[in-house]
């Protein structure tokens, strides 16, 4: 039998929304929890990275990954418009000192120093850049592959981890069709599954569907949308807090990431819900988080612990600025992180979330954000705090 689990209070909230209680005053933070609940506690590192040369800056910021030798790759928006002429590019415009945008494709150390930089759009290049980058994964074999979510992006791109081109996956300039077979429309993220030689792809901005390519070839292997339903462009997909989600997914469909035991957790940004998937596309069971959140949605990206039994989830809610950390076998929410804000721990609109060989968290944040945060593994400590802790040390705050 199907299930559905709803977070506790959901009901609740949903009640008050009714009414008219606005959505700042249903969240509260700092709710008293069981001290019998354990789960990886985190601190923001306020100096990763390291400043970047070249007077460089990085604009929207809408993708993180973390290579086997714990590099961090990061993608973001580097064309002008994703920043304020005059003042945040002065060097680019030719009127101040400073600044520049950074190429597209940034790789730092564990450390936070940049060991490179490179991509962007090329003048006789063999290559479509996309009109909006969006995500990035790193093969087992040190191949990167990013998306787009910007008109015409139809298609992926794979390049070496020095950014040499290899190959483009789809067929740039085409519109939405989530049954087709030859293309994407605005690819939200991709994930790489190495020992399937599978590729699932978050199809995504105008798609509605999960796809899944061949590593190796780019190949076309299968695809399926919500429920492990047959994808339908045209269905209504309007979603009501409370009410059963829509039978498609509403979208964006913003992650689409496998699990070491087969399993398959997707975004459904905008319906608030993740649905969990055997890899045939075999609907399992879904998870709302936060059901009253309109606007762009809670469930904007996911990673999990590094442990071969990836025993906890890491969700991104770049609408309520915030990370929830999950257990992943029961879907259940053990506490969140995070609060809006400028200062280091905390975010303006999350956007990405990727974790390291040790544990630690990556996240990016898009819009205003424009930026990437590291945050490091304290181990195994009681859950105090169950919405919204905190990330810097008690004893400075």
């Amino acid at each position: 039998m199907t299930k559905i689990k709803v977070l506790i209070g959901a009901t609740l909230v949903v009640a008050l929304v009714a009414l008219g209680v606005a959505q700042s005053n249903l969240q509260e933070p700092a709710v008293a929890a069981n001290n019998d609940v354990m789960a990886p506690h985190f601190l923001v590192d306020p100096l990763w990275p390291k400043p970047l040369p070249n007077h460089w800056v990085m604009g929207r910021t809408i993708g993180v990954d973390i290579d086997e030798r714990d590099h961090v790759f990061v993608v973001h928006r580097d064309q002008a418009e994703m920043f304020s002429m005059n003042t945040e590019i002065g060097l680019f415009a030719g009127v101040a000192e400073c600044c520049t945008p950074a190429p597209p494709i940034l790789e730092f150390d564990i450390d936070g120093n940049l060991v490179n930089a490179w991509g962007g759009a090329q003048e006789d290049a063999e290559y479509v850049w996309p009109a909006s980058n969006h995500g990035i994964d790193v093969a087992p074999n040190g191949d990167v592959w990013i998306g787009g979510n910007g008109g015409g992006d139809s298609h992926m791109l794979v390049f070496s981890r020095d950014g040499d081109y290899i190959r483009t996956v789809g067929v740039p300039g085409n519109g939405r069709d989530s049954n087709s077979t030859e293309h994407f429309s605005m690819v939200a993220e991709v994930a790489i599954d190495g020992p399937n030689n599978e590729v699932y792809v978050a199809d995504g901005y105008r798609n509605r569907r999960v796809a899944v390519v061949d590593l190796a070839t780019g190949a076309f292997k299968r695809y399926w949308g919500a429920y492990g339903n047959t994808p339908d462009d045209t269905a209504d997909v309007t979603y009501t807090p409370g009410e059963p989600g829509p039978q498609q997914f509403r979208g964006p469909v913003h992650c689409a990431e496998p699990s070491n035991d087969g399993l398959v957790y997707v975004c459904d940004r905008g319906a608030d819900r993740i649905q969990v998937f055997r890899t045939d596309g075999t609907f399992v069971e879904e998870v709302i988080l936060s059901p009253a959140t309109l606007s762009q949605g809670s469930t904007w990206d996911i990673d999990f612990s590094p442990d071969d039994a990836q025993e906890f989830m890491y969700v991104a809610d770049g609408q309520n600025f915030k990370i929830y950390v999950m257990n992943r076998a029961s879907l259940e929410v053990l506490y969140t992180f995070g609060d809006g804000g400028r200062q280091p721990g905390l975010f303006y609109a999350p956007h990405s979330i990727a974790t390291d060989s040790e544990g630690n968290i990556y996240t990016t944040e898009t819009y205003e954000g424009k930026r990437v945060q590291k945050f490091l593994n304290q181990g195994m400590r009681p859950v105090d705090v169950r919405d919204r802790a905190p990330t810097w040390p008690a004893d400075e705050l």
